[in-house]
């Protein structure tokens, strides 16, 4: 949404006319002989007395009616997916105007209609297409963003939609510099995304959101310690990572030294197999805590190793000796590892 701040929604008729019609939908959830009964208070509030102002003039009680409306959505409403979504585009459109979008009457009243919305049963791509019209319709800083979009990304992950998001790192990025929410908000919004990829088996974005979360945190606080634990752990886990620099940047990945992973990520950055085999000797309960695999482990190691052999003797040919050496393999194995290694690690990487 580069060129405006929010999408507006239009709809023909006056206020009156428009609440009605949002009124006579949620009527229709009521047994037909009740429905007058239902609507008549609705038809009494929008009408003016002698000598009062119009209710198009009257902003309060344009709200208080409204206010009225929004608390009696129950449920989706008896309707075809497109009256569903048009009853609710339409009621957002009035409570995006008539409610300040800071105030704490608002986000409740929000709340309240969001946790009703995903808790309906069946109709998912009408509550999507709902939600998302919400989100693009709310000034791009608003707090209330976070809030719709936060529901929106629960709502994917417990049905495994995650993908139809589309969801990149750039717009998030964006998206936590625009809202007017506190740190503790950004940090919690970078954590369920950690959560949401994780639990749609993306470990690789999971993991980028959680080198994120650990920036957010304050880098001495516990939170921020067992965060950055948990990032190496990841890592660590991820066969095709092996940026272990972009760790040791993080703040509260060095302040974590005194933590045995912290040891173990110092021996994949600067050190070798026969250290990390020493590692392994006294730490195979931190292997089985954070669910590391012993041999996927020493494969990245051996990667690694070859690696820095190739650096420390670039443009010298390397004897096959000194390669099965450092890896600590069978000379015969050396080929494979030669052909092989290199191109792993271009793959991982590029």
């Amino acid at each position: 949404m580069a060129a405006t701040d929010s999408i507006s929604i239009f709809a023909e008729g006056t206020f009156d006319e428009q609440i009605l019609e949002l009124v006579h939908y949620l009527s229709r959830s009521v047994p037909e002989d009740g429905r007058q009964t239902y609507v008549q208070p609705f038809e009494d509030a929008l009408a003016t007395p002698e000598g009062q102002k119009p209710i198009e003039e009257d902003e309060e009680r344009r709200r208080k009616v409204l206010t009225s409306v929004v608390e009696q959505v129950k449920g989706l409403g008896e309707g075809s997916d497109k009256e569903i979504e048009g009853f609710f585009n339409l009621l957002f459109s009035h409570f995006l105007t008539l409610f300040p979008l800071d105030a704490p009457e608002t986000r409740s009243h929000l709340d309240s209609l969001l946790k009703t919305i995903v808790a309906a049963p069946d109709h998912t791509p009408t509550k999507y297409r709902i939600l998302a019209t919400l989100f693009n319709s709310i000034p791009r800083r608003s707090h209330l963003r976070y809030t719709v979009y936060q529901t929106l990304l629960e709502f994917a992950s417990a049905n495994d939609d995650l993908e139809h998001l589309g969801i990149s790192q750039t717009e998030v990025d964006k998206w936590l510099s625009e809202w007017e929410i506190s740190p503790e908000e950004k940090s919690g919004f970078l954590k369920l995304l950690v959560h949401s990829f994780a639990k749609a088996n993306d470990a690789v974005t999971s993991f980028q959101y959680q080198l994120s979360y650990v920036r957010s945190l304050p880098s001495s606080s516990p939170v921020a310690q067992t965060a950055a634990i948990e990032a190496v752990a990841s890592a660590l886990r991820l066969p095709s990572y092996f940026d272990f620099d972009t760790l040791f940047r993080l703040d509260a990945v060095v302040a974590a030294k005194d933590h045995p992973l912290f040891s173990l990520l110092q021996i994949f950055l600067n050190e070798g197999l026969s250290q990390y085999s020493a590692w392994v000797s006294s730490h195979t309960d931190v292997l089985a805590k954070y669910e590391l695999d012993s041999a996927q482990l020493e494969r990245k190691i051996r990667l690694l190793t070859l690696a820095t052999l190739g650096f420390q003797n670039m443009g010298r040919d390397i004897p096959y000796s000194a390669i099965a050496t450092a890896l600590q393999v069978d000379p015969s194995q050396v080929e494979s590892w030669v052909i092989d290694g290199p191109f792993l690690l271009f793959l991982c990487l590029a």
